[in-house]
């Protein structure tokens, strides 16, 4: 059936705030660069500058920053007809990024009562969500009320219309009480999502179990209904899983690296397009590896994303980095 959306993206909108002053520690510098943040409107808009057709459902400051949220993610060709603007004096999160060297970046976020942690269930639409091939939830959405209810309904009505669920972990540790409360909420999203994007450290939380192997945690959720599972172990790389006991194998390229923030979100994007389009897993992990590789070379996360273009130049000179396999 034809959808008017490849994949509506459901949670987080927010600014970042990333230090245009390289090789200096966030107490000495004082010139920053704005850029739309937040990682389920950074999927949404790699996808969208690959080129799918992307909804959003999201709730973002009734001010100047609001405004500019949405008026980005319109330029870039998302649909923000379900973002709507919060009534209740809540401000957009931010998130202040530290460039001190390729290898020791941080970033320092501000999210306590912000707006997208104020989504309402009553504003999210079973129309508007049954017009889309795959719903895109976010794990910071689910760390506090109302807003967790909002993405706890989103999946209902994903299932019950028979939409494809992605979860990407997304795990913020600063959102949430404990490892105890983030796995009760993680594994009740889980265990109904068809696919799940993380890290080997978000899926520990996700499992609140510290050291499980792979292998450990593939049986454990293709108990439930998962299709895919796709772990990344950082520099190693990504493992992605079917269930029909297929494993793939992706690899990190050599790049000019400029920061490491932004990652996870492109790896996703290039991903699912590649997903999206039926061009097969190992496509993906390769799409999804050279979208982050192409992103932490540059300033800017949401900016920074790649075109398919973009992604094919890149793949065309690329050089695997093949280190030590996982063990």
């Amino acid at each position: 059936m034809n959808k008017k959306f490849d994949l509506i993206a459901i949670g987080r909108a927010a600014l970042d705030l990333n230090s245009v002053e390289y090789n200096r520690p966030m107490e000495e510098t004082k010139t920053f660069a704005k850029f739309v943040g937040g990682s389920p409107a950074n999927i949404a808009i790699g996808s969208a500058k690959l080129g799918s057709k992307v909804g959003f459902i999201g709730k973002v400051s009734k001010d100047q920053h609001g405004n500019y949220v949405k008026s980005y993610l319109n330029k870039v060709g998302i649909d923000t007809s379900n973002v709507v603007f919060d009534q209740a004096g809540h401000k957009m999160g931010l998130t202040f990024t530290e460039i001190i060297s390729p290898e020791n970046c941080s970033i320092l976020m501000y999210r306590d009562q912000v707006a997208d942690l104020y989504l309402d269930p009553a504003e999210v639409s079973e129309d508007y969500i049954k017009q889309a091939k795959l719903l895109v939830i976010s794990g910071t959405g689910l760390a506090q009320s109302p807003s967790r209810e909002a993405i706890l309904k989103a999946l209902a009505l994903a299932k019950k219309n028979q939409i494809e669920v992605v979860f990407e972990l997304d795990y913020r540790p600063y959102n949430w009480i404990n490892d105890e409360e983030t796995s009760i909420y993680y594994q009740i999203v889980a265990k109904q999502a068809d696919v799940i994007i993380g890290t080997r450290d978000e899926y520990d939380v996700l499992e609140n179990h510290r050291g499980n192997t792979n292998e450990e945690t593939v049986a454990e959720l293709f108990k439930y209904a998962p299709q895919l599972l796709v772990i990344k172990v950082g520099s190693k790389g990504s493992f992605a899983y079917e269930r029909t006991g297929k494993v793939y194998r992706g690899y990190p390229y050599q790049t000019k690296v400029l920061k490491t923030f932004g990652a996870g979100d492109s790896f996703a994007a290039g991903f699912l397009y590649a997903y999206i389009n039926d061009l097969g897993i190992n496509t993906a992990l390769k799409y999804g590896s050279a979208a982050a590789s192409i992103v932490i070379s540059k300033l800017s996360s949401s900016e920074a994303m790649p075109t398919i273009l973009e992604i094919k130049s890149f793949l065309a000179t690329a050089k695997e980095m093949k280190g030590a396999e996982e063990k």
